[in-house]
């Protein structure tokens, strides 16, 4: 990879800050394209965004937040404190981050709490824990 290519890779927190919008954006049920309309800008402006390809301003992620009903500190949760030593975000945050930025776990984290039944929420837990399983054996 040559340092021009480097240059081209979206800096972490700008992917972070993305994901984040993303989430919230799916979390309201509101779609890109009345997001940008809201924001006057193009959808695409904001698919860019969400991947962390165009860094947001701090004007248009105060407009965002407004936008999306969130403090602008919500875009930058999960991150590390820079005042606090090395940067590391906590693992079990990451983990729910990284399972909420999919469209199947932002789906399954809202229907899950819908299941009333607590067995049948075991037999789901248990059915994923057995997919997973067979995943690691597949891979092997």
């Amino acid at each position: 990879m040559t340092l021009a290519d480097q240059d081209r890779q979206p800096n972490p927190i700008d992917l972070h800050v993305g994901a984040r919008i993303r989430m919230r954006r799916k979390i309201l049920g509101v779609s890109q394209e009345r997001l940008a309309e809201d924001l006057g800008l193009t959808f695409q402006q904001v698919q860019k965004y969400e991947r962390g390809a165009n860094r947001v301003s701090a004007s248009k992620l105060y407009e965002i937040a407004r936008s999306l009903q969130t403090s602008v500190a919500y875009f930058f949760d999960g991150l590390a404190d820079p005042a606090e030593g090395d940067g590391v975000a906590d693992n079990r945050e990451q983990f729910v981050h990284d399972f909420l930025m999919t469209p199947e776990g932002l789906e399954l984290a809202a229907l899950f709490p819908k299941i009333n039944r607590p067995r049948v929420r075991r037999r789901v837990l248990d059915l994923v824990r057995a997919m997973a399983e067979g995943e690691d054996v597949a891979e092997a």
